[in-house]
């Protein structure tokens, strides 16, 4: 029996414009595929992450709920947030759901994603039209990924790797170790130049770049992530890397709410919430699909 025609789109995670932020596919699965396919459908369309959604029909949850897969063109990873923005975006704009709350079972357990409307964007929308327009936020329910001192003694590789020769801290992050370089602001987060061969020489997965946005720019801080190692040589906007950002930064100006900034040349803005007590991030964006097509194999 020949296999059914997979659904896809390629939406654009964490802006409101078509071809900023970072971009995802999202396959729509209605039955299983192996490891090989998933990974080769991964490489053929070449971008930071590709989701693969498969809809769970025995969870114990007033909630619809699906699994949820990331892999990049090389490899499968544990978590990606701007894949799971993408992947609810698309379920909520397809009318995929009758539900405000998706939940997605994923190799860092569940994961929640809700539609939070966008009032004032609504009403702009409403004055301007003069009919009703659906606006709205989607917040990821994330855990936090702590960072720990990074004691190496090869530091210019760092330096090399990111072209800098200032560095205000460096940290590790538990989870994916991820190399967590802060710098003496965002302009030089802004002005790194990465050599991507020497990234590859460091340990670690990746390199993220952090550092405090000018006050009168509306943001947090700035922050920009390297992975050349997982075929992506910079992510345009990592979600996951600010479960560790909006950590490292809650201990360092004591707040819990940040707006962020994405300085990748796609750029990308993130709302950001830190629940202490239950050790979450909330991550908040939008997300706007350019592409919607079937795969034929």
């Amino acid at each position: 029996m020949a296999k059914k025609l997979v659904q896809y789109s390629v939406v654009d995670a964490f802006t409101d414009s078509a071809f900023k932020g970072n971009p995802a596919a999202v396959c729509l699965l209605e039955e299983d595929r192996d490891e090989e396919w998933l990974q080769a459908v991964a490489s053929e369309f070449n971008i930071s992450e590709t989701g693969y959604l498969t809809r769970l029909t025995d969870a114990e949850s007033p909630n619809p709920r699906f699994r949820l897969r990331w892999f990049t063109p090389v490899a499968e990873v544990q978590l990606c947030g701007h894949a799971t923005l993408a992947a609810a975006h698309t379920l909520f704009s397809r009318g995929l759901v009758n539900s405000n709350i998706i939940e997605f079972a994923t190799l860092s357990g569940i994961l929640t994603a809700k539609k939070d409307p966008d009032v004032k964007a609504m009403n702009d929308s409403n004055s301007q039209n003069g009919e009703a327009q659906e606006c709205y936020f989607i917040e990821l329910d994330f855990p936090t990924v702590p960072t720990t001192d990074f004691n190496f003694s090869e530091v210019s590789l760092i330096h090399k790797a990111l072209s800098v020769s200032s560095v205000m801290d460096m940290k590790i992050t538990t989870t994916s170790e991820d190399i967590f370089v802060v710098l003496p602001s965002a302009k030089f987060v802004t002005d790194v130049e990465p050599q991507f061969d020497e990234i590859r020489k460091c340990p670690g997965r990746g390199i993220i770049v952090s550092g405090l946005a000018p006050p009168e720019s509306g943001f947090d801080f700035y922050s920009r992530f390297f992975c050349p190692k997982f075929g992506i040589n910079e992510d345009p906007v990592c979600g996951s890397a600010h479960c560790a950002l909006a950590t490292y930064w809650s201990q360092k100006l004591g707040k819990c709410d940040f707006v962020a900034y994405a300085a990748s040349p796609r750029s990308g803005i993130l709302n950001i919430h830190v629940d202490k007590q239950n050790q979450r991030v909330q991550l908040r964006g939008k997300a706007i699909t350019v592409m919607e097509g079937s795969l034929l194999v």
